[in-house]
């Protein structure tokens, strides 16, 4: 009886104790049956620091070579470009208080964060269409490219602004001051490189931009967003809107409170348009394609040289 008792207590035993490691029916889950759901990137506009979806509400699915459908892109609206400027207004003047040393700062933090998640950004690019090489190779020129603007935030002022002669007895400053608010349209063959070159040289000024991004490759514009909200970018510094570029050329080059608008591969009768609409309130055409990555002048395109006269004392 004794022995039996104790049988019967020992199978209890294990029964409770195999009831407690269940999962889903089976003992330590090994034998699960469902699929675990994976949890899809949402990706959202960037606006003033934050990650609104569109206010019109509207998608357009973004496809692979394949024709698969890989992501539900935000499609935004010129109501979403008219909140981004108001923001980019509300932070210029902030941002091009800070001292050239402290963007060069930022900016430099941009490209260690990006060089963190180069492993991310690779494969939004290959999963958008790049090979593995061609994914890389755009990687290390977007942070070198910010390196290289980091560097340039304190030193373009000295290289640039003169001390001019005059002929009565004045001191004739002339130094660069940012534009303002401008308004870049994206290369459309580039994932991120098109983005970084175009806004970089932007805003290491002082200026704040809004970005259009790339209608084909959407995917890393948004990653790249992500950066900039990791990387102590102000709010509002940099807006980044995706959707259909033939939706946004037209309002971005005539609103009224843009100080100037930046391109690179717009279409002959695209840039007509832009140059037209800018002509209303002598907003700032500049053109990227003419310049090469890598070069200080394409900081001073978005700057505006003010002259000062002081006068010299007996």
């Amino acid at each position: 009886m004794t022995t039996t008792t104790a049988t019967k207590k020992s199978a209890g035993n294990k029964a409770k104790n195999g009831a407690a490691h269940t999962l889903n029916g089976s003992a330590n889950g090994s034998a699960v049956t469902k699929k675990r759901l994976e949890v899809k990137k949402t990706y959202k506009i960037y606006i003033d620091g934050k990650f609104p979806r569109t206010e019109s509400g509207r998608i357009y699915a973004l496809k692979n070579a394949a024709g698969e459908v890989i992501a539900n892109v935000c499609r935004g609206s010129r109501k979403d470009l008219r909140d981004s400027v108001v923001s980019n207004r509300k932070a210029q003047e902030a941002w091009a208080k800070r001292s050239a040393y402290n963007r060069g700062q930022i900016l430099y933090r941009i490209a260690e964060t990006l060089e963190g998640r180069r492993a991310q950004f690779a494969d939004n690019l290959v999963k958008q269409g790049y090979t593995a090489a061609a994914a890389q190779k755009e990687i290390d020129a977007s942070v070198d490219l910010l390196v290289y603007y980091a560097g340039w935030s304190d030193k373009y002022t000295q290289v640039f602004s003169s001390v001019n002669p005059v002929e009565s007895s004045h001191f004739n400053f002339s130094y660069h001051e940012p534009v303002g608010i401008v308004n870049i349209i994206a290369e459309q063959n580039s994932g991120l490189l098109g983005i970084v070159s175009a806004s970089i040289p932007v805003i290491v000024g002082g200026n704040t931009c809004t970005v259009i991004a790339s209608e084909k490759y959407p995917l890393t514009a948004v990653d790249f967003a992500e950066v900039l909200n990791a990387s102590d970018v102000p709010g509002g510094v940099i807006n980044i809107i995706t959707g259909y570029r033939k939706e946004f050329t037209g309002h971005a080059s005539s609103h009224m409170d843009v100080n100037a608008i930046v391109y690179s591969d717009l279409s002959a009768d695209d840039r007509k348009l832009v140059q037209t609409n800018a002509a209303l309130n002598v907003k700032r055409v500049i053109d990227f394609s003419k310049e090469p990555l890598l070069n200080p002048y394409r900081i001073l395109a978005a700057q505006e040289v003010k002259t000062t006269w002081h006068p010299i004392g007996s």
